[in-house]
């Protein structure tokens, strides 16, 4: 039997979200505090400890109903709550579990944070009801977290899940932030989309798109110009997604997911991602793996405080 309430910790490089939840789900109250990096993040914990015992105060809650606290990290965690780096928090290799556990005296549970919105996703989310999912958050770069029977696959070193640097283009020679050429977040990020749309572009100065109306191209724009049958932002819009649709076909292959449950910033751009992703997925797809159902992430930003919360329940 679970105690009342639980806290879900969601650490980024600029600011801590942060969430006190029934122990059923239920969002109670949300709010964040400065990430403060400098000294190497030295503060980082203790000002979330303090954050937590204020709300404890200001909500009139005993330790005693606390479940504990989940948190989720930008970096790899091992199972035993050791954080192997989080370049920029300023962090080394420590134990946030023991650290953080000391400072509040509640039991502490630490996830990558990618992994942990997954969690959040399949238990109040676009995956509610199921137990087998893969979430890919396209942003930035591409992320992503394996959820198998409930529980984070996060793999030997943490680096499960980092779906971004699939290899799904071996001819192209764009350098990735990871080193190497190929990789699916140099197509199917909001980066990736407009960089190749740029290209395309200078390429071909003589062509007729909305495409160049726009001073600062942003991937919005080129989903938008898509959606208003524009033909070389849906061409541009269809690359991205046919190389999403092999890499998770690929995916499908290794875990079997029952659900992809697509977010991230450029993800809000909705129907036209999932539909064109699924129709390349289905093409490509072992035959036990095509009815792989897709769905759109429907936490937000917040996915991450509800599976930070998940873990310490589940």
């Amino acid at each position: 039997m679970y105690k009342n309430y639980v806290f879900g910790v969601d650490l980024g490089g600029t600011t801590v979200k942060m969430g006190l939840f029934k122990t059923d789900g239920n969002l109670l109250d949300m709010w964040e505090i400065p990430t403060r990096t400098e000294e190497n993040g030295k503060n980082i914990l203790s000002d979330i400890a303090n954050a937590i015992n204020s709300k404890l105060i200001e909500k009139n809650i005993s330790k005693s109903d606390i479940e504990g606290i989940g948190i989720g990290v930008p970096g790899p965690v091992n199972d035993d709550g050791t954080v192997l780096k989080c370049v920029n928090l300023g962090w080394g290799i420590f134990n946030v579990e023991n650290v953080l556990s000391e400072l509040t005296g509640l039991k502490v549970k630490a996830g990558n944070d990618a992994n942990v919105a997954a969690l959040g996703e399949m238990w109040q989310g676009g995956g509610i009801g199921y137990k087998n999912i893969v979430m890919v958050t396209l942003g930035t770069g591409v992320g992503g977290g394996v959820v198998i029977n409930g529980k984070v696959v996060a793999g030997a070193t943490g680096a499960a899940g980092e779906i971004g640097h699939i290899n799904v283009n071996s001819n192209d020679k764009t350098i990735c932030s990871c080193g190497n050429t190929g990789c699916l977040e140099l197509f199917s990020s909001a980066t990736g989309v407009v960089r190749n749309t740029k290209r395309y572009l200078e390429q071909n100065p003589d062509i007729q798109t909305s495409l160049n109306e726009f001073e600062s191209l942003q991937a919005k724009d080129i989903f938008d110009c898509a959606k208003n049958n524009d033909k070389i932002a849906i061409e541009q819009c269809d690359i991205a997604c046919k190389y999403l649709g092999k890499a998770l076909a690929l995916i499908a292959c290794v875990v079997n997911p029952e659900i992809f449950v697509i977010g991230g910033g450029m993800a809000r751009a909705g129907q036209i991602i999932i539909d064109a992703t699924q129709k390349y997925f289905k093409e490509q797809a072992f035959h036990a793996c095509r009815e792989t159902k897709f769905k759109q992430a429907t936490l937000g930003n917040n996915a991450g405080i509800y599976g930070s919360a998940y873990m310490i329940i589940s």
